[in-house]
């Protein structure tokens, strides 16, 4: 197998997620919160002083770098917006009394029911130990009068809580993205630690309410930064629906058929992804994977320098008695089995051509079945190449910029390429910002939900469409025509499906969302 396509291959299986909604609080009713801040903070800056910090093998957060290797494209981007946003930002030597610190505009921490810190976004967590007893003890305060504190908001500042049994998240944001998108956030960051530690971990706090459990996490720092990175621009954050790699049916097929000799041997899931786009999927029939589990794999997988650099396999979850087995003999059959069907030739050469443009949207009305390897392997044609009309600008028709699909059933989406004038990391996050705004207000219980809007501000014309099949979400110039939009964003809808067998997976999956 090619270099190439090795660094971004991952072949992995899982099992099962589940989910806790249990409580437990701690703390006196009579006691204020004064006292109980007071408290928190002088013990655990005490237990502070004496703490190193803790560092495990197997991730890169451990030799002290805090950004992201992934392979780049010809422009220097990773999955169309820059891996560069994670680098040197967290800095070790900040703490809440630090002036860089308080000015960051989104924070995010994990602590324990009793206070103790285990991971925090900026600074270290340790010199951080006061901040978090003051959070713990603002919740167990609310608590202990009988009420259950979501958010508060303070000026531009958004603090938004998430209690999950003895574990405490929790996000301070000036970003002004809406409190249900940093509330799943929260819940995106909790099922990352999940992940990691699986919920055993609960039972280690009801043995010793003052466990430590960042030696468990230790090194892993860079997993959640890199999860966290993933909010300001992969739109599964939100959407809670994976992309696919665009592929010709048949080899995703042949894919398909790979996996499932794995799986016939009593595997619950099996996943063929490139980076975070999925090839295949098989699994159980009895057996249940959310679309957001699909994200924190990926995550994991490419956060993880240990199944970059060294010789380590996943284990599989498995049906018989014996339980586990190592991935290292099955991975290589795997392997073996994708270069002899040409797999990973045509996996490579999709990675290297891209997906859908803008560009490319057929100008017919009623547009005829297409096929996505005509369009792919060609280069992006420039403006004098390919002459349009005055009206058309930069981008597709109408002035179309960029679109997002997702099919309600099948819980995929796709998005178009990335192309002038939306070009620039910080272009590109301004309007993951814009749909995800979009979507929430789409989906507002108090207002909503809706099926169609049109906002029209000084960087975008926006259209959203709700259906029972699926959500559509276009950008457009901002001077674009409302009129010709609807007809242009029809024209896409009708592209999208007409591709569908290369864009999704179809009929592979046994899983019931």
């Amino acid at each position: 197998m090619s270099s190439a396509v090795e660094d971004q291959f991952a072949s992995i299986t899982v099992s099962e997620k589940s989910r806790s909604h249990s409580h437990a609080s701690n703390g006196s009713p009579n006691r204020d919160a004064g006292e109980i801040v007071e408290e928190r903070a002088a013990a655990w800056r005490s237990e502070a002083e004496g703490h190193p910090v803790p560092s495990s093998s197997g991730y890169s957060g451990e030799i002290g770098e805090d950004d992201i290797r992934e392979a780049r494209n010809a422009g220097g981007q990773v999955d169309g917006v820059s891996g560069s946003g994670l680098q040197g930002k967290r800095r070790l030597d900040e703490d809440d009394a630090s002036v860089s610190w308080r000015k960051r505009k989104k924070h995010f921490f994990i602590l324990s029911h009793s206070g103790k810190p285990i991971y925090s976004r900026y600074g270290d967590e340790y010199r951080l130990a006061g901040f978090s007893a003051t959070l713990q003890a603002i919740i167990s305060f609310v608590e202990n009068g009988g009420d259950r504190l979501k958010f508060v908001r303070a000026g531009k500042h958004q603090v938004v809580f998430l209690v999950k049994g003895p574990i405490y998240l929790v996000c301070i944001s000036c970003t002004e993205e809406p409190y249900d998108a940093l509330g799943m956030q929260l819940e995106l960051i909790y099922g990352q630690m999940i992940l990691i530690l699986t919920k055993s971990v609960n039972r280690c706090f009801e043995r010793n309410p003052k466990f430590d459990m960042t030696p468990l996490l230790g090194g892993t720092d860079i997993v959640f930064s890199s999860l966290i990175h993933s909010f300001s621009w992969n739109p599964a954050t939100f959407l809670h629906a994976y992309t696919c790699l665009p592929l010709a049916y048949s080899t995703r097929q042949a894919a398909g058929a790979v996996l499932q000799d794995v799986a016939d041997s009593g595997v619950l899931f099996a996943i063929l992804m490139c980076k975070h786009k999925v090839v295949s999927i098989v699994g159980a029939q009895k057996a249940s994977l959310h679309p957001d589990d699909m994200l924190l794999l990926a995550n994991f997988v490419m956060a993880s320098e240990s199944f970059r650099q060294v010789d380590t396999y996943l284990m599989l979850l498995t049906t018989s008695s014996d339980s586990f087995y190592h991935l290292k003999d099955c991975r290589i059959r795997i392997e073996v089995s994708l270069l002899k069907s040409n797999v990973l030739s045509e996996i490579q050469r999709s990675m290297l051509d891209g997906g859908l443009r803008v560009e490319d949207v057929p100008m017919d009305p009623l547009p005829h079945r297409g096929s996505l390897l005509s369009h792919l392997g060609r280069q992006k044609p420039h403006m004098q190449d390919s002459p349009k009309e005055a009206s058309l600008g930069i981008g597709g028709p109408a002035g179309l910029w960029h679109f997002l699909y997702r099919s309600i059933y099948m819980d995929q989406y796709v998005a178009s390429e990335f192309s002038p004038p939306i070009d620039s990391p910080r272009q590109q996050k301004r309007l993951y910002r814009a749909y995800q705004n979009m979507y929430a207000s789409m989906h507002a219980q108090d207002i909503g939900p809706h099926k169609t809007q049109f906002r029209r501000d000084e960087s975008y014309a926006l259209l959203c469409w709700v259906t029972q099949d699926f959500e559509f979400y276009a950008a457009f110039d901002p001077l674009a025509d409302k009129a010709l939009a609807i007809k242009v964003c029809n024209q896409v809808c009708q592209w999208v499906k007409d591709l569908e067998n290369e864009i999704f997976l179809l009929g592979a999956s046994p899983f019931s969302w």
